[in-house]
């Protein structure tokens, strides 16, 4: 067990060489970064990823101790199939919104940012944009504490233990975020994700399956998957709950797709990657906790797992990219508002800067609901946003689009009456359906309109 902390530390090297653009690998791509910002779409050249590339990214993204610790929470509300059939099809869905928004970028090569300016306006989309920018900022803070709290874990696990500890921790991983966030995006998902992450953590997640499968096996299988459910959630919010992981990156998913060679592999591979990896570790946290104690949480269980020190290690340097894409996502964001002014590489430096500090001194439990209360802002968003780029891409650029403004608002306002009127129902997939089609129905008006205004022309 004591080999654990060498093995991240040649992980983590690597991460470095790879991601920071000094090692001959990444020279080839780590121009692409600063050669495309937010505003314009990003030239043939430059677009790189393949399926391979996309299905990566989004499975390294889709895994985290955080998805594993949600899936949890299906059990024992609801039996056990009922919670696999609600981790299938919400992982299938939730993965195939991601996936659309996906094909939507690459195919006009524009960043998330730009999306949304040209579903809402150029003017008007400050407001989402600078949103979105807050809401990454807590998440990227969010990530680190998760990371600080694991590695710390995992350390005391090991007999080392410190008050400092914590501090230096949260230091570390932020350092090595800043670090990377000043080098290049492409390059990291080329040749980091792609060839050393994704393989290291498949094995830590197969390891881990058939460790807590085994287990389960033993204790009691079939008397596990036959008991019933103790109530408290149903169907559609067990459905809600899954699909929240994969929704919450709809406000990145441009951002790394219009980097793709061509729309239907950027939509393949962020469908298969995130769908995988959101079913596996949603079911993965549903196994861990069938096999704990009653008292034991999801990672006291994990470390006390066979060869759990080792798969948790992996688990937590995956957690990284997590923290990365929201960094990059953000510093995209940042570039689009400030008109080029500021570059993505010094505006990633800054914000992980900034977001490293946040996760000292913020009290992490309160900062959750905030930020989901900022997601609610963004699932009706994406829902104008799907269906704009969908039926009306071809409309002319705006300060404003009164109608989908109009919209989007209602729908954070509907979002919220389901969680306070109607929570048997969920809240973010009836928010973003009312959204989507009442923004395909203008768009369709419109359109009309226009042929009927051309014809009489």
């Amino acid at each position: 067990m004591t080999r654990t902390l060498p093995a991240q530390r040649g992980a983590v090297g690597c991460f470095l060489a790879v991601a920071l653009g000094g090692t001959t690998m990444a020279q080839d791509t780590s121009s692409f970064d600063v050669a495309h910002g937010a505003q314009a779409p990003v030239t043939a050249a430059a677009r790189v990823f393949g399926f391979r590339d996309h299905a990566a990214l989004w499975f390294s993204l889709g895994v985290g101790l955080l998805v594993m610790q949600v899936g949890a929470y299906l059990t024992p509300a609801l039996g056990a199939p009922q919670a696999l059939l609600a981790i299938v099809a919400g992982s299938v869905l939730g993965a195939g919104l991601l996936a659309w928004v996906a094909y939507l970028g690459c195919s006009h090569g524009l960043s998330s940012a730009a999306l949304i300016g040209g579903a809402m306006g150029s003017a008007f989309a400050i407001l989402p944009v600078a949103l979105n920018i807050v809401q990454l900022l807590g998440w990227t803070a969010f990530e680190l504490a998760v990371m600080r709290d694991g590695s710390t874990a995992l350390l005391q696990r090991l007999g080392l233990e410190a008050r400092w500890m914590p501090v230096a921790i949260t230091l570390f991983w932020g350092g090595l975020l800043t670090a990377l966030a000043a080098g290049s995006m492409v390059g990291l998902v080329r040749r980091f994700v792609s060839r050393y992450g994704l393989p290291l953590v498949v094995a830590s997640l197969l390891w881990l399956s058939w460790h807590f499968g085994k287990q389960l096996w033993h204790t009691g299988f079939a008397a596990w998957w036959a008991r019933p459910g103790s109530g408290g959630m149903n169907a559609l919010q067990a459905l809600d709950l899954v699909v929240a992981m994969p929704v919450s990156w709809l406000p990145l998913v441009a951002d790394y797709a219009r980097y793709g060679k061509n729309p239907g592999s950027a939509l393949r591979g962020t469908w298969l990657g995130y769908a995988l990896a959101n079913l596996w570790c949603y079911a993965l946290g549903v196994l861990i906790m069938a096999t704990a104690t009653p008292d034991a949480n999801l990672v006291t269980t994990l470390l006390l797992a066979q060869g759990g020190l080792i798969a948790f290690g992996l688990i937590m340097i995956d957690e990284v990219d997590n923290a990365y894409g929201d960094v990059h996502s953000g510093a995209v964001s940042v570039h689009f508002l400030s008109r080029s002014a500021f570059s993505v590489r010094s505006s990633g430096m800054v914000l992980a800067i900034v977001a490293t500090a946040a996760a000292l001194v913020l009290p992490m439990q309160r900062l959750e609901p905030f930020l989901l209360m900022l997601s609610s802002v963004f699932v009706p968003l994406f829902g104008v946003v799907i269906a704009h780029w969908t039926f009306g891409a071809a409309a002319a650029q705006r300060s404003i689009h009164p109608g989908q403004a109009a919209i989007w608002l209602a729908g954070v306002a509907w979002f919220h009456l389901g969680v306070r009127y109607w929570p048997e129902a969920g809240s973010a997939l009836p928010a973003l359906a009312f959204t989507a089609g009442a923004t395909a129905l203008l768009e369709m008006m419109t359109e009309r309109k226009s042929r009927k205004a051309a014809l009489a022309d």
